[in-house]
């Protein structure tokens, strides 16, 4: 897995873009551009499968984009019961039928409360 960190910044109508504690640069008339341009360097440099990218703007005329190479879902999951495995009672796959039954409850619910409907 590649991260790879750019600082961008405009001047005279032209995005300038160089890597953080590395070689890649890249410039464009438009953040979009830029961004796009930014993607396809690192990609090249760096062929794991999987890119995620992030381009921040932290003035007018300077933005950061972060583009990370061989990202699988975002990480989101890094801890959870895809690295631990289910747990050995079943207790979070028992409480999701319970979680359905209070929404579908609440929903009719809330729409007899408002003593009219919307197309009447």
């Amino acid at each position: 897995m590649g991260v790879y960190t750019f600082v961008c910044r405009s001047s005279g109508g032209e995005w300038t873009a160089k890597q953080h504690k590395g070689e890649l640069e890249a410039s464009a008339a438009t953040t979009y551009d830029l961004h796009r341009q930014l993607v396809a360097a690192a990609s090249a440099a760096d062929s794991s499968a999987g890119v995620q990218s992030s381009f921040t703007a932290v003035s007018p005329t300077s933005a950061i984009c972060q583009v990370i190479i061989g990202a699988v879902g975002g990480g989101a999951m890094v801890g959870g019961p895809a690295a631990g495995g289910a747990p050995a009672s079943g207790g979070a796959a028992a409480e999701a039928p319970k979680a359905e039954e209070k929404k579908e409850e609440e929903k009719e619910e809330s729409e007899d409360d408002l003593g009219f409907s919307l197309f009447d």
